[in-house]
């Protein structure tokens, strides 16, 4: 009898080993740190230190949780040693299957971490093993009532945006994308996974140093803009670049230029007239053109000093920034040189014959709306872009029950829109 139960406690190690694989450096005694938000998204091909130093630095000497789906324990020194930033300890789960993310010590650990980081490999085993569990909801407790740092590189990158390719049915080529934007391939998921502020409307790409990425990457913002008939938006980084996001929405560019050609892209479809593709049908070439400037994309070189930046609270505000003109006509993609399109400055001059004015600014109790507009829709966000809540119409915002800080309030109406930076004291 004792021999059939040693065997069953065997076996049932053997099970769930066979779900994840734990790798840990550093302390097994779990710390609370004074840790901060922020978002890390690398490229591909080995990492940017300083960018992971950025990474490790919004993590305060807590944990850091390491999830992949293959390879090993590569991140546990680099994280805890070689980088010369004190944390408390590294634990690194491969996870091999749904149960394996669901376990209730995995979970426990993703709860407890000041910072997740997804390494790289096969996005479709990231959708499968973590989406519509346990560990999604862990995931975006994490990020948006927690508040921890999270990033991820190539397949760990993929997952980040609101929007995302799935390669459920593997990797899709340029000239697949481009001659039918509902090819087989073109496996994308919308706003029904990971809940990450700056990030929506987002889908990322990886790899950039291939050029074909970047057609792609626009059939992937046409089937957004089509599929959900809102504007899209994209982000994308070389190998070796890396994009980091603090919590005011400002996205920092990491890289070795000029020694190396390592660029950030930030893609938006154009908020000029009308932003829709023309013919993103299934079964035909896709047309997105718009007079040429369908897309516009702010390339952005990664500096060692990461200067360069984009503000993603409106996509104008830049440092460093080369814009380009990208559009696809019958499944042809092409690009330009162009300037940065002010989208937020456009909003702005096209709405002077009714002036919008927001006060007061500190404010406290109440946010007073001044306009000449009938109607409109206002949205209120948060320091870390999260909508807090909406409003159509009211020129009285009731705020006494909102925590002192940043806020970010929009005015939206017939396609123009106004946004306001606003602190209560």
């Amino acid at each position: 009898m004792k021999k059939i139960t040693f065997l069953f406690a065997l076996i049932t190690q053997i099970l769930l080993a066979q779900d994840y694989t734990e790798y840990a450096t550093g302390s097994s005694t779990d710390i609370n740190t004074n840790h901060e938000f922020g978002v890390c998204m690398m490229g591909g091909a080995s990492e940017n230190d300083d960018a992971m130093i950025w990474f490790l630095n919004k993590a305060n000497g807590g944990d850091v949780v390491v999830l992949r789906a293959s390879g090993s324990d590569g991140y546990n020194d680099y994280f805890y040693t070689d980088l010369g930033v004190s944390i408390n300890s590294v634990t690194t789960f491969v996870i091999a299957n749904e149960a394996g993310a669901t376990d209730p010590y995995v979970l426990e650990k993703v709860a407890n971490a000041e910072a997740i980081w997804f390494a790289g490999g096969d996005q479709f085993d990231y959708v499968s093993y973590f989406k519509d569990n346990e560990m999604e909801d862990a995931l975006n407790s994490f990020v948006n009532t927690k508040q921890g740092v999270i990033g991820g590189t190539s397949a760990g990158m993929a997952i980040l945006g609101g929007a995302y390719f799935s390669a459920e049915n593997g990797t899709v080529t340029n000239a697949q994308a481009l001659s039918n934007p509902y090819h087989n391939r073109m496996t994308l998921g919308y706003n029904d996974f990971l809940n990450i502020p700056f990030l929506d409307h987002v889908i990322t790409d990886t790899h950039y140093d291939d050029p074909d990425r970047r057609a792609r990457h626009a059939t992937f913002l046409a089937r957004y803009a089509t599929d959900n008939n809102t504007r899209a938006f994209g982000i994308a980084c070389n190998e070796y670049t890396a994009v980091c996001i603090d919590h005011l929405g400002r996205a920092y560019v990491y890289g070795e230029y000029p020694d190396y050609p390592e660029f950030a892209y930030f893609l938006q479809a154009n908020c000029v007239g009308d932003s829709m593709p023309e013919t993103c049908i299934d079964g035909q070439p896709l047309t997105w053109n718009q007079g040429g400037e369908a897309i516009k994309v702010a390339k952005i070189a990664g500096l060692y000093s990461a200067e360069n930046y984009i503000d993603l609270t409106d996509w104008s505000n830049e440092q460093g920034a080369i814009w380009e003109d990208w559009s696809v006509t019958n499944g042809s993609f092409s690009t330009s040189s162009t300037i940065n399109p002010q989208c937020d400055l456009l909003s702005v001059i096209e709405n002077q014959l009714a002036v919008i004015s927001v006060s007061p600014n500190p404010f406290h109790d109440v946010i007073t709306i001044t306009s000449e507009l009938i109607e409109f829709d206002v949205k209120l966000y948060d320091s870390l872009g999260k909508q807090i809540a909406q409003y159509t119409n009211e020129s009285q915002i009731e705020t006494s029950n909102f925590a002192s800080g940043l806020y970010f309030l929009s005015v939206t109406s017939e396609g123009l829109r106004e946004t306001f930076k606003l602190v209560k004291d």
